[in-house]
């Protein structure tokens, strides 16, 4: 394969799938793949084989590439560093797997094989999606776990859920504020409600009969009236104020005055 058509890795993570170290690898496109070598060690593969299978085959061929990934040094020290390496899109991975019949595979590694077949590629995938680097429910990585480093990308992102946050009590805050408005006017439009209370209109002309009455009146008493004349208004019908009076006893305050100015003059009723 020419440089020209090697994949560009632009990150590469080393998962931990049940004891076994596999390797990872985005691409620029997105594609997430996997070192061929890492899976067929864990599942005592030849890896030649299993290249020249993965080839061959109309479907997975697709998926195939090489490029450069980074290797830990053998336990003696040697290899290591940057080398080229064949590669799987991880989505053909339970295609690839489905392929090894589990009669066939040692036997101490069959149960590693259903589980391969059934959860590696999600894993590995997970890896770059959720940062979650293992498969092992023991040794599993928290998102918690990782917020506890300190490292640049952790404070943005810390910094992202105060501002969410802030957000958030923000918007809560003003609907509040809006609800409180909400029943402000419901209170004030009860407490001015024309069928509760005469409205402004009405209360201006009981006030303009109550002065009619108390002039006349205070003409035969030689006395201001208009304390006694509201008096006996607010006595008789038990409010405090004229505005309160109650709508439905509007018409019956109206009748009321113009009997008692018509008892005290012949004048026309000016109200």
């Amino acid at each position: 394969m020419s440089d020209k058509n090697k994949l560009e890795v632009v990150d590469q993570r080393e998962v931990t799938f049940y004891g076994d170290e596999l390797i990872a690898v985005k691409a620029a496109d997105g594609d997430v793949y996997v070192g061929i070598s890492q899976m067929c060690n864990a599942l005592g593969l030849n890896q030649r084989s299993q290249r020249r299978r993965i080839q061959n085959h109309e479907v997975l061929a697709e998926g195939y590439t090489r490029g450069d990934i980074s290797t830990p040094p053998s336990p003696d020290g040697r290899g290591g560093g940057v080398q080229q390496a064949g590669l799987l899109r991880v989505d053909l991975v339970p295609l690839w797997l489905a392929g090894i019949e589990s009669g066939k595979a040692l036997a101490e590694v069959q149960p590693k094989l259903k589980r391969y077949q059934v959860e590696a590629a999600k894993v590995l995938w997970d890896a770059f999606k959720e940062g979650r680097l293992t498969a092992d429910p023991e040794r599993q990585i928290s998102f918690e776990e990782l917020l506890k480093s300190d490292t640049p990308a952790v404070r943005a992102y810390q910094m992202a859920q105060a501002i969410v946050e802030l957000a958030r009590h923000q918007v809560i805050m003003e609907a509040e504020i809006v609800d409180h408005g909400r029943r402000l006017e419901a209170i004030e439009a009860q407490l001015w409600d024309p069928g509760r209370h005469v409205t402004p209109d009405q209360a201006s002309r009981i006030s303009q009969a109550v002065k009619a009455v108390a002039i006349v009146y205070g003409k035969k008493t030689k006395k201001n009236e208009f304390g006694a004349v509201y008096g006996e208004l607010y006595r008789r019908f038990g409010v405090t104020d004229y505005k309160s009076l109650p709508a439905a006893k509007f018409q019956v305050a109206v009748d009321w005055l113009t009997e008692w100015y018509q008892n005290l003059t012949d004048d026309e009723v000016p109200f």
